[in-house]
């Protein structure tokens, strides 16, 4: 668990940076009877995801020697254009580690914040999140699930969230490395013990969802999607004793269930979400959080204009 005292200090310190996102409430016919389902629109941030909360904090925290040979991270492609917001700020080289298939709306945002991109193998990409280094390039490493100072700043959404809602009775969490769980978990949990948290991952990648019930981490078979931010072939071990301590359960969202769920948030909240942003809402819809007030992350919205055309006119992504 993150101690909320940094928590709250990561609020004041990513203040100028990071936007306070709007949750509201999702109207459809398709929401559970007896179920309210609230969207935490973290889509609006200014490079499209939640990952800014985390990265600028973690750098502005890092101490100024640490970070002179310039910044460095792995990421599907949200975290990277944290980092790279980050190094324009404190004038600083970004070089970004992104799996071969990380789609081109990301590596253009990338790109356009003066990052540098080095496409992997996912096997390659996924040993560099392991290891938190990338083979050949030096700098500061911003782990972006594991760094202290990103779940901090990563934290900051569950204390917005129980501001604007003091009394929900789930949140649902998209779970690609347990970075953003860990950190709403521990302000809602410090705040609400009572709420139920719970994590939603693709189908095609639920290393959480096969955790939990084993009690240890375990390899799962992944395959890519356009669920590109979430889902893995398995748990981080430094993750899994912080995850199991504060996570309530797990769903595996099937791949048509999440394009399902970006269809809706377009054509009813008018929201615009990459697949990893759409789970939590597709597992809230599904009825697994239960009834009561239930909140769901929309993580980001950068997807390709192309696959969310795709998705928008029926197709699975």
């Amino acid at each position: 668990m993150i101690e909320l005292r940094e928590i709250e200090a990561a609020r004041a310190r990513i203040a100028d940076v990071a936007v306070r996102t709007p949750l509201v409430r999702l109207h459809a016919a398709e929401v559970p009877d007896g179920t309210e389902i609230y969207l935490k629109l973290e889509a609006l941030q200014p490079i499209g995801s939640f990952k800014i909360r985390g990265a600028i904090n973690a750098v502005r925290l890092a101490p100024e020697d640490a970070r002179r040979g310039g910044l460095v991270t792995a990421s599907a492609g949200n975290m990277a254009q944290g980092v790279a917001w980050a190094g324009r700020e404190f004038d600083l080289p970004a070089t970004i580690a992104v799996p071969e298939h990380a789609p081109q709306a990301k590596l253009s945002a990338i790109e356009r914040l003066g990052g540098d991109v080095v496409k992997l193998p996912y096997d390659e990409w996924w040993q560099a999140i392991v290891t938190g280094s990338v083979d050949g390039i030096e700098g500061l490493f911003v782990h972006p699930v594991q760094d202290e100072g990103v779940m901090a700043g990563n934290g900051t959404i569950g204390l917005e969230i129980l501001d604007d809602l003091p009394d929900p009775d789930a949140v649902i969490i998209p779970f690609g490395g347990g970075g953003l769980t860990v950190g709403i978990a521990s302000a809602v949990k410090a705040l609400r013990p009572e709420v139920r948290v719970y994590t939603a991952e693709p189908a095609t990648g639920a290393a959480l969802a096969a955790a939990l019930p084993a009690g240890e981490p375990v390899d799962v078979d992944y395959a890519a999607s356009f669920v590109d931010g979430s889902g893995s072939r398995r748990v981080l071990d430094p993750m899994w004793p912080r995850v199991r301590e504060l996570v309530d359960g797990a769903f595996a969202v099937p791949i048509p269930e999440a394009a399902a769920s970006v269809r809706l948030l377009a054509a009813r909240a008018h929201v615009v979400a990459e697949g990893a942003g759409a789970l939590a809402t597709a597992a809230a819809l599904a009825g697994h959080a239960g009834t009561g007030k239930v909140v769901c992350i929309v993580s980001g919205g950068n997807i390709d204009p192309a696959k969310l055309a795709t998705i928008l006119q029926g197709g699975d992504g």
